[in-house]
């Protein structure tokens, strides 16, 4: 396993049937659509491999039923997958017994959901360090390190109000201080700003990312929202009918989409904020370039589009160093912004 690998998953199906494991054994553990069908079994997720790189966010998205979900319950062991391999943080998860798997999820997991999962009777104080309670921390401590956390997610001064008292963004941001009470080394996140109104949603996205810059977690991301997950990932993985479509950058996935399902997730993504001049660029032809001011080959195609379509002629791309090392035309940068086919 690479040295900067967090998670590693091979191979990994999860069956729904009567015998799942014999299935599997009778199709030498690659069974066909076909073969699924015929004897009445469902697999929810279908040969799936990819690593999570430390301190990455990696979201995995699809349609309803896609698989998504099922995906990350393996890689938590909420579910147990049917076959493959998970390695985490170097060791064989799916060789953990319940005890080992309690202590991993306490001490290396944090999760939140959907649903927020907040107890009703207590506190936001309470709340937070209720995991931390589980682990036996002693309550000077725990409610030390929650008062930290709340106030990490800009809720100080709330920590006695009961979650009946805060609106929808603020339990969801008590229910994001709570899993990173225990510092978990690795957070799963089940479309936590789905149930959330559309404003709010946009200002909990801004706050994941603060966060994020802040803590450098190693994230695992679910949601059916392309256009969050192109402002939240370093990688999207795409599923459909269990299976993982294309696993790449947003800005990959938009260029060169995998076929016609990524295509669709990917045609009303916002262009400007995610591909890069370089992305599109021309090489420069023989160390000749074009005129005006360069523009830095790093630069959101957004940030230079006003330049670039007000030119006559190509516009010269540099590196960080300066360098000349293409050019930008207007018709180019029109195709990228405006064109919904791949580039």
């Amino acid at each position: 396993m690479q040295d900067n690998v967090q998670i590693e998953c091979r191979n990994i199906w999860k069956v729904f049937g009567a015998d799942p494991h014999e299935f599997m054994r009778r199709h030498n553990g690659a069974p066909t659509d076909e073969a699924m069908h015929n004897e009445g079994y469902i697999g929810a997720v279908r040969d799936v491999s990819f690593d999570v790189h430390q301190g990455e966010i990696l979201i995995i998205m699809g349609l309803s039923g896609s698989g998504k979900s099922t995906v990350v319950r393996c890689i938590t062991r909420l579910n147990d997958p049917t076959s493959g391999k998970i390695n985490f943080e170097g060791n064989d998860l799916l060789a953990a017994d319940e005890k080992e798997l309690i202590e991993i999820r306490r001490h290396k997991m944090g999760m939140v959901f959907q649903n927020f999962g907040l107890l009703p009777h207590r506190d936001v104080m309470s709340n937070v360090a209720f995991p931390l309670e589980v682990q036996g921390v002693d309550r000077v401590a725990r409610e030390a390190k929650a008062r930290e956390m709340i106030d990490l997610v800009g809720l100080g001064g709330r920590e006695a109000y009961f979650p009946r008292e805060l609106s929808g963004g603020q339990q969801q941001r008590v229910g994001i201080a709570r899993s990173l009470a225990v510092e978990p080394d690795v957070w799963f996140l089940d479309e936590p700003f789905s149930a959330l109104d559309p404003l709010i949603r946009a200002e909990m996205q801004d706050e994941f990312i603060r966060l994020q810059k802040m803590l450098k977690k190693t994230i695992v991301f679910i949601t059916h929202d392309f256009e969050e997950a192109t402002k939240l990932a370093d990688r999207i993985g795409i599923m459909k009918d269990g299976r993982l479509v294309q696993l790449s950058t947003p800005e990959e996935m938009v260029l060169n989409p995998a076929d016609d399902y990524v295509a669709e997730f990917a045609k009303n993504a916002p262009r400007d904020r995610i591909v890069t001049v370089q992305a599109i660029m021309e090489p420069a032809d023989s160390g000749k370039g074009g005129n005006g001011t360069g523009v830095s080959g790093r630069s959101l195609i957004g940030e230079v589009a006003e330049q670039v379509l007000n030119s006559d002629t190509p516009v010269n791309v540099t590196d960080s160093k300066d360098n000349l090392i293409g050019t930008i035309s207007r018709e180019r940068i029109s195709r990228a912004l405006f064109s919904k086919e791949s580039i």
